[in-house]
């Protein structure tokens, strides 16, 4: 009779091989997530610090390495979105809010017209709920399965289901309307 030499459901794999396998992966989870590509190197690093930390109580039995990665990742961006929140609160409260002058606005006009394609698919995107936007990026955008993204999230993997199909029929439901704003049986539920 041969002895484990682990502990039953824990990991097999060396912190390294984790590291190397899955890094390019997290820090594209955590890049589209944010807008300086600075910052998205420090919340990795910051998602891996936290992996490594709780590395011994991973067990593989509640999902793939990826999987536990993105929840860790996602915890941390929600983590960094609540402090940057609280520090412009403060930074405006002490210093009030500057005013755009002409350059920027002429940047920001530059910027949207240089997006046109993308505004679209983006504000057909902001209409849906966050628990749909989850789904649907964690799927289409960072290519995991429901059943992974179901484990991301927290949730059933039905509700995982359900709710990317929601996402998918509301993205395809969006009508242009001349003056550009959408209309869709979300938003118009929202009214």
């Amino acid at each position: 009779m041969q002895i484990p030499t682990h502990e039953p459901g824990r990991s097999r794999t060396p912190f390294s091989e984790l590291y190397e396998a899955h890094f390019d992966a997290v820090l594209g989870f955590v890049t589209r997530r944010t807008t300086d590509r600075h910052l998205a190197a420090d919340l990795t690093a910051d998602v891996f610090v936290a992996a490594l930390e709780s590395f011994e109580g991973y067990d593989f039995r509640r999902g793939t390495h990826r999987v536990w990665l993105y929840g860790i990742a996602r915890n941390t961006l929600a983590s960094y979105v609540r402090h940057a929140a609280r520090e412009r609160e403060a930074v405006a409260t002490l210093s009030g809010r500057r005013l755009l002058d002409d350059q920027d606005v002429q940047r920001f006009e530059e910027r949207i017209d240089a997006e046109r394609e993308a505004r679209g698919l983006l504000a057909r995107h902001a209409v849906l709920s966050e628990p749909l936007r989850a789904v649907i990026d964690l799927v289409a955008v960072d290519g995991l399965t429901t059943k992974e993204a179901a484990k991301v999230l927290r949730i059933s993997q039905a509700t995982a289901r359900v709710r990317l199909h929601r996402a998918r029929v509301a993205l395809r439901a969006e009508r242009a309307t001349p003056s550009g704003t959408f209309n869709t049986p979300l938003t118009e539920a929202a009214r």
